[in-house]
């Protein structure tokens, strides 16, 4: 997969892993990490699909429909990226972050719903619960930061409450976060995620 590796100045912090919003490309969210933690080593990801041109990380039949088969796929293909990059760059594999925003959060959450100690913690800006029916791995000692808008057209509040108690039932712990806008990244979100960081690691 296509990224940027910028080694931190502190191997202690976690690696956080940047997940960009569809249209977006590894370097959108790198002024993101560096307000989260200056210090954190950072693994940017571009998507493997593309949608008119524009990175995603996961197909979509349409506007808030996943390409469920694709997502499972994608899913498997970026965990199995994050083994390879955490040999080659000797990263911590059990302590990535991931920072996603809309389907990159949408790939972070998937990450969570699919596989146990896939991640220590997760940043979600405005995600979608990326699949239901599923029986979601034991997720003790997950920290999950959800940012949502009360007026988000793509993502309805009743959308980042389910992710929320779907998350809450697998024993992650869960931190939500409103705003009364709608699906755009703002920067008091932001500021917030990084306050929850300086508590949580």
């Amino acid at each position: 997969m296509k990224h940027i590796i910028k080694k931190g100045t502190d191997s202690s912090k976690p690696s956080l892993l940047l997940l960009h919003g569809t249209g977006g490309n590894e370097n959108d969210l790198l002024p993101l990490a560096n307000m989260i933690d200056p210090e954190a080593t950072v693994l940017s990801v571009r998507g493997n699909i593309l949608e008119n041109g524009m990175p995603r990380f996961f197909r979509r039949l349409a506007e808030g429909v996943f390409d469920e088969n694709d997502l499972i796929f994608r899913t498997q293909e970026l965990h199995d990226f994050l083994d390879e990059a955490s040999e080659k760059y000797d990263l911590d594999r059990g302590n990535i972050v991931a920072v996603g925003y809309s389907n990159g959060a949408n790939i972070a959450a998937s990450l969570l719903f699919h596989y146990k100690n896939a991640l220590k913690g997760a940043i979600l800006h405005h995600p979608m619960v990326p699949r239901r029916g599923i029986e979601l791995p034991e997720l003790s000692g997950t920290e999950v930061f959800l940012a949502a808008g009360k007026n988000d057209p793509i993502c309805p509040a009743s959308e980042s409450e389910e992710l929320k108690s779907l998350l809450l039932k697998a024993n992650a712990h869960v931190e939500m976060h409103w705003e009364n806008s709608g699906h755009q990244l703002t920067l008091s979100e932001v500021e917030a995620a990084r306050e929850w960081y300086a508590r949580r690691f």
